[in-house]
């Protein structure tokens, strides 16, 4: 009975392991009373390897060292090779690889049968953490032949998980599938609910090595979902989560989930917590952070080789010398510390991050003039494109560009550009989610920006065009891909609109609202997990050829504006042909973009009480600032003609019907020429419309009534009926959907913008549920067409997902209006519309109707956009 109690202590550390550590030290005070040194040591043992699962390694390592020296007492070479075992897998746990391999190879010897299967698994882990992959592969695979003829199927369940983590990490993904498929089987059968979390978990890590963003983020919520619902702590394993959001690249949820882990880790987690610098120094490279990077890169650095660990040692050095590159340095040393780094991780197996590496010393050589060193270099990494990750082969193609361009291959250059951009394209469509396609399109940054290079000192604006809109807001050329119906994302939505009421009611009750605001956070987190689990493929728009534009253009004028270099472009598409127009520095335009905005939004909250005059006066001189940069040299090409705007990122926020020679002009705004293509293209709005108010803004329902008589037939929901669900379904194929509202909009998180309704918010992820967005759409609600722009002017927001869905027309503002000056424009605008006007034109004309009504009726109407078509 006594024995029995120890066995089951040992089979349970992986279901139960508090509930194994209570057993074990049952079975220890059963055997010190009956004098059993072998099952006081298994004890111990068990004791041990329960508390590594709870992550007590101070507590584990006592307990193990203890088991050790009760079995050599005893004389029992089996209990001590055992407990050996056991105390090594602890170790490498800790960084102590050395330690550890002793430890095992002092074991191996005393072990047979099943035990020696388990005694080589534990080599094979040891010989995994020192990167010493080919031994660590050949231990794994004795270790499965030996348990699978004792028909130890724990032992079995436990090697193959760690031999398919291996395989995830040097390239056999599919094999790695199938060795945690038959894992998770064996332990669910053994009823070992926290190993199947654990496969679940490390086939994760085998789908983001894949470039299976959606599949990976899944596995990992799903695996975090019965840690929490098993109370058991997994601190370490946010690093392979952390590794995924770096890749897409998801920077402002990885940086807080490196913050989050480096808090959380504590240093008897060495491995671990060396792996989240290493990951906060990527991180901050994104950011520009460079002086952080190389901080950050040099700790996690000096880690890794306290730990053994070459190729994570060699991964930080080249963050260490990415970031003095970024920063500007230029040196002989800094290009051979880089092909040092380069050959070092190739030959350990990080091939993607060698690639990285070569390009860089490339790069370094080429701005030292060495072109010889450059091209050879480059040769090396141009071979990326006949294979490898999904991540390599664009960076692959942009080494190849390069290459050609040093040889005086111009035209080769731009081809391989092309067709690193377009592989680029493959990848984000399979990702699905709009979320990930926007973000990822920072992986086609140097693409991009090299192919742009080329094209304006041709001087040719139709090259300049083609370049622009081949990565500018790539995400809507994409078709959209709708969450999946079963995945409880409407119940999510649910739950967060009603935790948002009640944090709303509780401030506003003065009672405390910290357990609802990580109910909150929870929640949010839970909708960006569904959402992302959208299947992706679908077909991506091809950049438009200038006479496709000038076929819709007709009479108006397509401006795009280009931030190149620090400097700010414009290509001109009017009157049959396209010009290039050079309009200054960048830096000069945003600060008076600033100055504009914050302008307006001093007129409409300042008191009724306080002079504005120079309020007023400031934004009038902000906005001549701006016409005078950004229109003032385009107006020979552009004349009076109505205008399409496609802005750079740095202008996405911009007001521009506030420039005096635009606010009685035709105007409509696109993220970019090819959306605008699209949107023209699209069917006239047909059938009904919806009409909705949000609470707690008077205005409101006296808005909606006011335009009900020129809607045409029309279903208006207002008080208590307009729930979130009322409207959007509504919505759903509608040729007009109205909502005056409260409006905010998230910086952090721009998806959780919101349009405040009876229930609750209507946010950006209950728009993309829709299977028909509606026509036309016009926001009566502070600043809801902002968006958040990201690496190749990549727009999140309302904006974004509703012309993304096929919406043909967006009109809303991107400043504060206030409400009561607002109405009278919408009653202008849509009699407009009613009498057949084009919705820029019918806005154009309600906007001259209100400028000069007063301070706050100037905001408003400079302050609506039409969007789109």
């Amino acid at each position: 009975m006594v024995a029995l109690s120890a066995a089951a202590a040992l089979e349970a550390r992986q279901r139960d392991p508090r509930a194994a550590i209570e057993i074990g030290r049952a079975a220890l005070r059963s055997a010190r009373a009956a004098g059993d040194a072998r099952e006081a040591s298994a004890a111990e043992r068990a004791i041990g390897l329960s508390l590594r699962e709870l992550h007590d390694l101070d507590g584990a390592l006592r307990h193990l060292r203890r088991s050790v020296r009760i079995a050599v007492r005893a004389g029992s070479a089996r209990s001590a090779a055992l407990a050996r075992m056991s105390l090594a897998f602890v170790l490498s746990t800790t960084g102590r690889h050395a330690a550890a391999l002793r430890a095992i190879n002092a074991a191996l010897p005393d072990l047979r049968g099943t035990d020696a299967g388990s005694g080589r698994m534990q080599r094979g882990l040891v010989l995994h953490y020192l990167c010493r992959y080919d031994e660590a592969l050949r231990e794994y695979n004795a270790a499965i032949d030996l348990v699978r003829r004792s028909g130890e199927r724990l032992v079995e369940a436990r090697a193959l998980n760690n031999r398919g983590l291996l395989r995830a990490y040097t390239g056999g993904l599919r094999a790695a599938d199938e060795d945690f498929d038959r894992a998770a089987v064996l332990y669910r059968d053994l009823d070992q609910e926290l190993a199947v979390a654990d496969v679940r978990w490390n086939a994760g890590i085998s789908a983001s090595r894949a470039g299976d963003v959606p599949r990976a983020l899944t596995m990992f919520a799903q695996a975090e979902r019965e840690y929490r619902r098993l109370d058991v702590p997994r601190p370490g394993l946010l690093i392979n989560r952390l590794e995924v959001l770096v890749s897409v690249p998801l920077v402002e949820e990885a940086r807080a989930a490196a913050d989050r882990a480096l808090a959380e880790l504590t240093d008897d987690l060495v491995l671990a917590r060396s792996e989240a610098l290493y990951y906060r120094a990527r991180i901050a490279v994104l950011e520009g952070d460079l002086d952080v990077a190389a901080t950050m890169a040099a700790s996690a650095r000096a880690g890794f080789r306290r730990q053994g660990r070459a190729v994570w040692e060699a991964g930080a050095h080249h963050v260490e010398l990415r970031a003095a590159y970024l920063d500007g340095k230029r040196s002989r040393r800094l290009a051979t510390a880089l092909t040092r780094v380069a050959d070092r991780l190739d030959a350990l197996g990080w091939r993607t991050a060698g690639l990285e590496a070569r390009v860089d010393a490339a790069l370094v050589a080429r701005d030292l003039g060495d072109r010889g060193r450059a091209a050879a270099e480059l040769a090396v990494a141009g071979a990326a494109p006949r294979g490898g990750a999904a991540a390599a082969r664009p960076l692959g193609w942009y080494a190849e560009a390069v290459r050609r361009d040093l040889a005086g291959n111009r035209r080769g250059a731009q081809s391989a550009l092309r067709r690193g951009l377009g592989l680029l394209d493959e990848y984000r469509v399979s990702l699905g989610a709009g979320e990930l396609r926007a973000v990822s399109g920072a992986q086609g940054k140097a693409l991009a920006l090299e192919g742009l290079r080329g094209a304006v000192a041709s001087g040719r604006a139709d090259r300049v065009l083609a370049w622009v809109e081949r990565w500018r807001a790539g995400a809507l050329r994409m078709t959209p891909a709708r969450p999946p119906e079963d995945t409880g994302l409407a119940d999510a939505l649910a739950e967060l609109r009603a935790t948002t009421a009640d944090l709303e009611a509780a401030l506003l009750s003065g009672r405390p609202t910290t357990a609802l605001r990580q109910r909150q956070v929870r929640g949010e987190q839970r909708v960006r997990e569904l959402t992302r689990q959208a299947s992706g493929g679908g077909a991506v728009l091809r950049p438009p050829a200038v006479r496709d534009l000038v076929a819709a253009l007709g009479d108006a004028a397509l401006v795009e504006y280009v931030d190149h270099e620090g400097a700010l472009l414009a290509v001109v598409v009017a009157g049959g042909r396209a010009s290039l127009h050079r309009l200054g520095p960048v830096d000069v335009a945003v600060r008076e973009v600033r100055l504009l905005r914050f302008a307006l939004h001093r007129l409409v909250t300042l008191p009724e009480r306080v002079d504005r005059s120079a309020v007023r006066a400031g934004a009038g001189h902000a906005a001549g600032l701006l016409e005078a940069r950004l229109l003032a040299p385009l107006l020979r090409r552009v004349g009076t003609r109505p205008l399409v705007l496609a802005p750079t990122g740095v202008l996405a926020g911009l007001p521009w019907a506030a420039l005096p020679g635009l606010s009685a002009r035709s105007l409509t705004v696109a993220p970019s020429a090819a959306v605008w293509l699209r949107a023209t293209a699209a069917r006239p709005a047909r059938g009904s419309a919806v009409l909705a108010a949000g609470p707690r803004l008077a205005a409101a329902p006296a808005e909606i009534a006011a335009i009900t008589p020129s809607a045409g037939p029309a279903t208006a929901l207002v008080g208590a009926d307009a729930t979130v669900d009322a409207v959007a379904a509504a919505m759903d194929g509608a040729a007009l959907a109205h909502v005056a509202a409260h409006g905010s909009f998230r910086a952090d998180n721009p998806l959780f913008s919101a349009l405040e309704l009876a229930d609750g918010p209507l946010t950006v992820y209950d728009l993309e549920r829709l299977r028909t967005p509606p026509a036309r759409v016009v926001l009566s609600a502070c600043d809801s067409g902002m968006s958040a722009v990201r690496p190749g002017d990549e727009l999140m927001g309302f904006t974004a997902a509703l012309l993304g869905l096929g919406t043909r027309t967006l009109v809303a503002p991107v400043v504060p209006v206030p409400a009561g000056t607002t109405t009278p424009l919408m009653v202008d605008f849509h009699r407009g519309l009613g009498a057949g006007l084009p919705p820029a034109e019918a806005l154009a004309l309600a906007r001259v109707a209100h400028l000069d009504e007063g301070d706050s009726a100037y905001a408003a109407s400079v302050g609506f956009l039409c969007f789109g078509a």
